[in-house]
């Protein structure tokens, strides 16, 4: 599953490129292809685990439960 995050522009600010380049909305930045990678979990990356900008922005209530963790809530 790729970043809900991640989108792809044309153009900025008034110039248009060759090709799309990879934006991320949380950072509100352009990022480079090697991000856009963890950004599309290509390689075996995974962008919930392997990303700090996803982690930072991302809402706990996004993620399924993968069971108990061995936290102990008492």
């Amino acid at each position: 599953m790729t970043c809900p995050y991640l989108s792809y522009h044309e153009s900025a600010d008034g110039a248009s490129f060759d090709e799309a380049r990879a934006y991320c909305e949380a950072a509100e930045r352009f990022v480079q292809p090697m991000r856009a990678d963890i950004c599309n979990d290509r390689f075996e990356l995974d962008h919930e685990t392997d990303c700090e900008i996803y982690a930072e922005h991302a809402d706990p209530g996004d993620h399924e439960s993968d069971g108990d963790h061995g936290e102990d809530d008492s």
